[in-house]
C-alpha cells in the first residue's frame, strides 16, 4: 500500500486542503498538485505538509517559517511532475524535507536560512529504470550566524535511465558557526544507466564547518555473493541491497503508518529496477 492507496484507504479524496490525520493523533495538511502555494508557518508555530504531484503541470511553492517555528514536508513526484521551492527560515525555526522522486520528474529547493539558530534538514531519492530521466536540485544559501543544514540526495538507476543532483551550499560573507553538510550518493545498475552529480561549495566565511560529497558506483559483488551462500537468489541479494541504500531517506518521518505507506512506494518501485 502506497501513499495514494493510504490516503484512499482513510476516505480521503484526493484534493488539496484535506487534513489527514496520522497515526500519532495529529495531521497533516494534504496538498495535491499544487501550481502555486504560499504558506506561512507563524512564529513558535507547527505545520506538516504532504504534497502529491501526479501531472506534469509545474508546481511553485514558497514556505516562510517564523521564529521558532516547525515544519515538516513529506513529497512525493510522480507521472512527469516537477516542482520547485523556496523555504524562508527566520531564528530557531527548524524545516525537516522527504522527498520520493520516482521516474521522469524534476525537484528543485531554493533554502534560505536568514536567522540564528535555525535548522534545515533535506533527505530526497530518485528511483528511474527503462529511459527516465529525473533531477534534484538543492541550493541551501547560510545568510546567519548559528545555522545547520543537512541534505541527503540518493540515487538509483537501472535500464538507460538518467539521474542529476546539483547541489549547492553558500555561507555568506560575515557569518560564523555555520554547519552545513550535503552528500550525494549514487547506484546504477547496468552499463547504460547514468547519473551526474554535482554538489558544490560557495563560502565567503571563516569558522563556518562545511562539507559535500558525492559517490556514484554498483551494487557490492561480494556482498550478493555472500548473501547467496547463505540461500539467497540473486534478486533477493540484490533486494536487500537497493533496500538498505534507501532506508534512512524516511528518516526524518516519525508516523509508522505514513512510514510505512512511503516505504511501498520506494519498495514497489525496486522491484522494476
Amino acid at each position: 500500500m502506497g501513499l495514494l492507496q493510504y490516503i484512499e484507504n482513510i476516505g480521503i479524496e484526493l484534493h488539496s486542503g484535506s487534513e489527514l490525520p496520522l497515526s500519532d493523533g495529529s495531521s497533516a495538511l494534504l496538498l495535491c498538485n499544487p501550481t502555486k502555494i504560499e504558506c506561512g508557518v507563524a512564529a513558535e508555530g507547527s505545520e506538516q505538509l504532504i504534497i502529491v504531484h501526479t501531472t506534469d503541470e509545474p508546481s511553485c511553492l514558497t514556505f516562510n517559517l517564523g521564529e521558532g517555528a516547525l515544519l515538516r514536508v513529506v513529497e512525493l513526484f510522480l507521472a512527469g511532475s516537477a516542482s520547485r521551492s523556496h523555504i524562508c527560515q527566520a531564528a530557531d525555526s527548524r524545516c525537516q524535507i522527504t522527498s520520493l522522486v520516482v521516474g521522469d520528474c524534476s525537484a528543485d529547493y531554493v533554502v534560505d536560512i536568514d536567522g540564528e539558530r535555525a535548522e534545515n534538514t533535506l533527505r530526497s531519492i530518485f528511483l528511474l529504470s527503462q529511459k527516465e530521466q529525473a533531477k534534484v536540485g538543492v541550493r541551501v544559501n547560510h545568510n546567519a550566524s548559528h545555522t545547520f543544514s543537512d541534505s541527503l540526495v540518493k540515487g538509483i538507476a537501472s535500464g538507460e535511465a538518467r539521474g542529476e543532483f546539483d547541489g549547492l551550499v553558500y555561507v555568506a560573507e560575515g557569518v560564523c558557526q555555520v554547519d552545513a553538510r550535503q552528500l550525494s550518493r549514487n547506484i546504477v545498475i547496468g552499463g547504460t544507466s547514468h547519473i551526474a552529480t554535482n554538489p558544490q561549495l560557495e563560502i565567503y566565511a571563516d569558522d563556518v564547518k562545511c562539507s559535500h560529497g558525492a559517490t556514484v558506483g554498483q551494487l557490492d559483488g561480494e556482498a550478493v555473493l555472500y548473501m547467496r551462500q547463505r540461500g539467497l537468489s540473486e534478486a533477493q541479494a540484490r533486494s536487500l541491497q537497493l533496500e538498505g541504500f534507501v532506508a534512512d531517506v524516511l528518516s526524518l518521518i516519525t508516523d509508522e503508518e505514513l512510514y510505512e505507506a512511503l516505504k511501498q512506494d520506494l519498495d514497489n518501485k525496486l522491484e522494476l529496477l
